[in-house]
C-alpha cells in the first residue's frame, strides 16, 4: 500500500509522526493566497515554487483535489527559546533535506502520479533560477509549499490526528504527499 510505503519512508528520513489521509479530510482555504500576496514570508515572486510563479490559487487547489489519499508528516525540533530564529532556520533545513530525499525516492517506491508538498517555499536552490530569469535548476525535487495549494495544515493536521503545535520552545514543520491508490 503507498500510504504504508511513504509513511515508512518519511520516518526512515526523519519525519516525527505520519499520518494517512483521505481528500476530504484536508481543508483548503483560498486566503492563504492573501497571505503570500502580502509577501508575510518575504518570499513572494522570489520563488519558482510560489506565488505567483507557482500559479493561479484555484488551478493549484484543484490540482490537489484530484488526489483521493495522502500522507501528511510532521518533523518537530526544540528551540532554545521562542525567539531562537536560527534554530527555526536550521530546522527548516532539515524539514528541506527529509523532504528532498523522499521527494527524490517517491518515484521509485510508489510509482504513478503524486503531488508532493512541503512547509515553506522551495530551499533546493541557494539563489532561485527566477531571480536570474534562468529555467529551475532542479525541476524534479523542487516542491511548492501546502500554503501555495491553500491547504490549511493546523486544520488538516488536526483532521489528521497530528498535534500542530508540539509543545513549548519548538517548532513544527509539515509535508504531504498526495497520490492515487
Amino acid at each position: 500500500m503507498k500510504a504504508e510505503r511513504i509513511q515508512v519512508l518519511a520516518t526512515q528520513f526523519g519525519a516525527l509522526r505520519c499520518a494517512a489521509v483521505d481528500a476530504q479530510q484536508i481543508d483548503y482555504d483560498r486566503s492563504f493566497r492573501d497571505m503570500c500576496e502580502m509577501n508575510s514570508c518575504g518570499v513572494y515572486g522570489k520563488n519558482y515554487m510560489c506565488p505567483p510563479a507557482v500559479g493561479p490559487i484555484d488551478e493549484l487547489m484543484a490540482e490537489a483535489k484530484r488526489y483521493p489519499k495522502g500522507v501528511l508528516y510532521q518533523t518537530v525540533f526544540p528551540l532554545e527559546d521562542s525567539f531562537d530564529f536560527e534554530g527555526m532556520i536550521e530546522a527548516k533545513k532539515k524539514h528541506a533535506h527529509l523532504s528532498s530525499q523522499l521527494q527524490a525516492a517517491l518515484p521509485e517506491e510508489i510509482g504513478g502520479e503524486f503531488l508532493h508538498l512541503s512547509g515553506g517555499g522551495c530551499p533546493l536552490c541557494e539563489r532561485c533560477g527566477i531571480l536570474d530569469a534562468v529555467p529551475c535548476r532542479n525541476p524534479k525535487l523542487a516542491l511548492s509549499s501546502l500554503e501555495a495549494y491553500g491547504i490549511n495544515v493546523s486544520v488538516t493536521a488536526g483532521n489528521a490526528g497530528l498535534p500542530y503545535i508540539n509543545g513549548k520552545d519548538t517548532v513544527t514543520y509539515f509535508g504531504m504527499v498526495l497520490f492515487e491508490e
